[in-house]
């Protein structure tokens, strides 16, 4: 699961990281107001879960809260790589001395943690990859064995920081990496790790999470309780519509569809912990596409249950206006339930992502 910026500052902040001061906002007014408490010039920011966003237009600066207010007029509604804008982040402008990059990802392949660090902070780590591989450092962590304060300053130092900073950075990178292990993540990164005149402080925050560790962590489900039903949704040039729980699963569902010789009309990520009532709005929300003309609803139920799934699914069928043909993998926790509230509503289900994705196609075949 992405989270939100705004939000991931929030924990940030709340593991001691320092941030710059913000507030987010969903009108152009409010953003005039955030502007006038927080004093000008400010950051405006799209908050979307793609990357890129500088690059698309996606921030941008004002100097005086009417300026803030014309330029969220500008940034809500715009689309940033298929993804809707509908809130901002107002975040006071930083004066720059410096900038670094930090971050820490899972690296399944090690099956360990990986620290990377950079002086070459607010770029695309991708663009330093490439121009400048020797200015990124990585460091693998063994999970057996304690991360120290040390450890985190070494990895200051060997990045190339100036020695006054060192125990400064050194002090973030040991942050970032607790809060990678607190908070189940996949990844989480500062880019950039900005040096100002008064301090340091974290000038852009990005957090995923492992959708698998929901369940357990309950401090992080109510930050995020009121956003959970935002969806990562892009709509594509297919006819099938393509709805997974993680994005790693509706990729997956899109490429058997395309492997049998299907096109996705769709990406919709719901998420690793959906509602029935999510559910129910994600089916209502391909439906309505008229470029859709099958759905393919490809669920494994780990936090999602089946059975919730399952009454969304019905909810759908009950209510809709416009009639679409659904093919439905549904299989994980409470799958007996699940598939039983699906029978005796007399729809059909598979098992099977790859006898799922196939029906999807030929019932398309029979409508074309």
């Amino acid at each position: 699961m992405k989270i939100y910026e705004y939000r991931a500052k929030e924990i940030f902040s709340q593991e001691g990281i320092a941030i710059p001061r913000n507030k987010m906002v969903k009108t152009a007014a409010d953003a005039r107001q955030a502007a006038e408490e927080i004093g000008v010039p400010v950051a405006v920011k799209s908050q979307v879960l793609v990357g890129g966003r500088g690059k698309a237009g996606g921030i941008k600066f004002a100097d005086n809260p009417l300026e803030a207010y014309e330029v969220a007029q500008e940034l809500m509604g715009m689309e940033i790589k298929g993804e809707k804008v509908n809130k901002l982040l107002i975040e006071e402008k930083l004066a720059i001395k410096s900038e670094y990059y930090l971050s820490v990802a899972l690296d399944r392949s090690a099956r360990q943690a990986l620290i990377m660090a950079s002086t070459e902070g607010g770029v695309d780590i991708e663009e330093v990859a490439q121009q400048n591989p020797d200015k990124i450092l990585k460091v693998h962590v063994d999970p057996r064995q304690e991360f120290l304060p040390y450890m985190a300053r070494d990895i200051a130092r060997k990045m190339g920081v100036n020695g006054a900073l060192i125990p400064r950075v050194g002090t973030f990178i040991f942050k970032l990496y607790h809060v990678f292990q607190k908070y189940d993540a996949n990844l989480v990164e500062i880019n950039p790790l900005v040096v100002t005149t008064d301090g340091i402080v974290a000038a852009d925050a990005k957090l995923e999470v492992d959708d698998d560790s929901l369940y357990r962590q309950k401090k992080l489900a109510h930050l995020l309780e009121g956003t959970r039903d935002e969806f990562a949704y892009v709509e594509l040039d297919g006819d099938i519509a393509v709805i997974g729980n993680g994005a790693g699963l509706t990729l997956s569902g899109m490429d058997m569809l395309q492997l049998y010789g299907g096109k996705p009309a769709t990406f919709l990520d719901i998420g690793g912990g959906a509602s029935q009532e999510n559910i129910a709005r994600a089916l209502n929300l391909v439906i309505s596409n008229p470029q859709v003309k099958v759905v393919f609803l490809n669920v494994l139920g780990g936090i999602t249950r089946a059975d919730d799934v399952a009454r969304g699914i019905i909810d759908v069928m009950n209510q809709a206006e416009r009639m679409v043909p659904l093919v439905i993998r549904l299989t994980g926790t409470n799958e007996e339930e699940g598939q039983r509230i699906l029978k005796e509503a007399g729809v059909s289900f598979e098992t099977s992502m790859e006898a799922a994705a196939q029906k999807a196609v030929e019932i398309l075949g029979t409508l074309t």
